[in-house]
């Protein structure tokens, strides 16, 4: 097999006051075994000394700085144009340092399945490297999405290449013409759930994903946000409302819209309990004051369903009670 050229593929990374996790992340990606691509940074008008240095260190990089803060989606999107017309783009987070068979895993994952137009990681806790952080992104009827395998030890985790609802975007690849094809990440959910949201319209149109435990990568998660901070809070649970009304396809909206709800008062419940009431009811009350908007894109984005309703519905995962018992 001939080698690709660096056009083929582009790393694309999204910062934000990352400081020194940005020079970690760089210097993992530096000792890739796959031979030729290229690397974006994109930067979110950073105010600390994230980019200090890099262009002496790593004169390859591309950096593309924004005027100001457009979130993980936003920065994604700028990333994918700057990109140009490469086939494939690979986003990592500064936060994630992956292990030097981490991209080349991927690509050898895109020959073994060209079907697919999206491939996830095997992310491994970078706090704790006996657990896992996720081996793909699951989403369940009700809306609540997580990462499959969260928390568990890595030799408990799932081992084969499957099927995922979606690839989590702190490492993951992506067909660039089926990004174009849906859109890009939507830049009114700034960040957190854009990636499941992603995941939801490329399948709407007949997109599959991939999980490739070849390929792995340490992550630190919301290092940079904070675990459960205020800020991540607001933006999860607002965006889960949207990606909920906005891609699930009518007969399912319908039939599991007692499970959406209940799962909205029990998130409610579940934070007003860690003394955050204002934040969860702040980002239910924003979700439904934007539902005009997320209509109009509903229609959109149903217009270009080009799947049954049931192809949809069989890669999400069912139950009552599957979001409340995910980690086994």
């Amino acid at each position: 097999m001939s080698l690709p050229s660096s056009d083929e593929v582009v790393v694309v990374i999204v910062n934000f006051d990352s400081g020194d996790l940005l020079r970690q992340c760089l210097a993992a990606v530096a000792r890739q075994t796959y031979p030729s691509f290229r690397v974006v940074v994109v930067d979110n008008a950073s105010m600390d000394d994230s980019l200090d240095g890099i262009e002496a260190a790593c004169p390859t990089v591309e950096i593309v700085r924004l005027p100001e803060n457009a979130g993980f989606a936003g920065g994604c999107n700028a990333g994918i144009e700057a990109a140009g017309e490469c086939k494939w783009i690979a986003c990592l987070n500064p936060d994630a340092f992956p292990e030097p068979d981490w991209l080349a895993s991927l690509m050898a994952a895109t020959e073994r399945y060209p079907a697919c137009a999206s491939f996830g990681s095997k992310l491994v806790m970078a706090e704790d490297p006996a657990r896992l952080d996720g081996t793909g992104d699951v989403y369940h009827v009700s809306g609540l999405a997580w990462r499959r395998d969260y928390g568990r030890l890595a030799e408990r985790g799932v081992a084969e290449s499957d099927e995922i609802f979606a690839p989590c975007a702190a490492a993951a690849l992506y067909r660039r013409d089926a990004l174009i094809d849906v859109g890009g990440f939507d830049t009114s959910y700034f960040c957190y759930f854009e990636d499941v949201d992603l995941g939801f319209r490329l399948r709407l149109q007949g997109y599959c994903s991939r999980y490739v435990p070849e390929s792995r990568a340490l992550h630190m998660g919301s290092a940079i946000t904070g675990f459960r901070s205020d800020f991540s809070i607001y933006h999860g649970h607002r965006n889960m409302v949207w990606a909920y009304f906005k891609n699930m396809p009518a007969p399912l909206l319908w039939l599991y819209l007692p499970q959406h709800l209940l799962a909205n008062v029990l998130t409610i419940a579940r934070y007003a309990g860690t003394g955050q009431a204002g934040v969860i009811l702040k980002s239910k009350w924003h979700a439904l004051k934007a539902m005009p908007r997320v209509l109009r894109a509903r229609k959109e984005a149903q217009s270009k369903r080009r799947v049954r309703v049931r192809e949809i519905w069989r890669h999400m995962s069912r139950g009552l009670l599957a979001p409340y018992w995910k980690k086994g």
